[in-house]
């Protein structure tokens, strides 16, 4: 009777397996924007939609085809990714410095986390006349704008992740008669690593969000540029463009970060995967 039970669950299950593995698992997450795109080319086509307000999909693709064919666009990318990369590089630094300061030290989380918070709530536009007055209109107060942003969630989640580290995992280091250096670097940051994954890339996300900030202080070149430029212009598939591009950026980066976590993490037997 066991075995019985056990083919009919097997022969209830071959279709279900099937469905599941109709569409490759990678490419769920175009159907929705596929299906978005055909209908936004078609309500344009048909003149449901003022193309000089909303390009058709494939207006936006040529003038990106364009850009790549007189290779201004592989400038303007090089130009966001390089100041992402060092503004993320620079906030990932500083944000994990204190942050494992704040969540491992009970005094140091008390002097310095009041100022932090308060400053976190600082709008990011706010931060441009102060790194122009200091930095000037070149790179590095773009960078340090970037960093900035970036700072902030990783900071927020590192330093909340160590604090609630289990008080158990901690006593046995202190048996173990750990180094203070020793506890946080061998016990609570692979403890607290999940918070700081989900930080760094929250992090990145406002890392893409003040990069475009960032480009509004007199820049020359960059996806950012892309943006403005379109809309000064009068381009309507530029501008929408650009918009297009940060999407993918940010996504292809946080894909990349995700992956990274997920083989630091895979020890962890979690509900979500699967």
């Amino acid at each position: 009777m066991a075995d019985l039970a056990y083919g009919r669950h097997a022969v209830a299950e071959v279709p279900r397996r099937a469905s599941r593995l109709a569409v490759p698992k990678p490419l769920l997450g175009w159907l929705l924007p596929a299906l978005l795109a055909l209908i936004w080319e078609a309500a344009c086509r048909t003149g449901l939609v003022a193309p000089n307000l909303l390009p058709a999909p494939s207006a936006i693709f040529f003038t990106l085809y364009r850009l790549a064919a007189t290779g201004d666009l592989w400038l303007h990318l090089g130009a966001t990714i390089y100041r992402l990369g060092l503004g993320f590089a620079l906030g990932t630094l500083f944000g994990t410095l204190l942050g494992a300061l704040t969540g491992a030290s009970v005094l140091a989380r008390q002097v310095l986390d009041p100022m932090i918070q308060g400053l976190r709530s600082v709008p990011s536009i706010a931060w441009v006349p102060l790194f122009i007055l200091w930095l000037g209109i070149f790179e590095s107060s773009k960078i340090v704008l970037i960093a900035v942003g970036v700072f902030f969630p990783v900071y927020l989640n590192l330093m909340i992740g160590i604090a609630q580290v289990d008080r158990k995992l901690v006593e046995v280091g202190r048996v173990h008669r750990l180094s203070r250096a020793a506890l946080v670097w061998r016990i609570l940051l692979p403890a607290s690593l999940p918070s700081y994954i989900t930080g760094l890339r929250g992090g990145l996300g406002l890392g893409w969000m003040f990069v475009v900030a960032a480009e509004l202080m007199a820049a020359s070149e960059g996806v950012g540029f892309l943006l403005i430029d379109g809309q000064q212009t009068g381009r309507p598939a530029l501008v929408i463009g650009a918009i297009l591009l940060f999407a993918m950026l940010g996504k292809t980066s946080d894909l990349l970060l995700a992956r990274i976590g997920k083989s630091l993490l895979g020890w962890q037997d979690v509900v979500g995967e699967g």
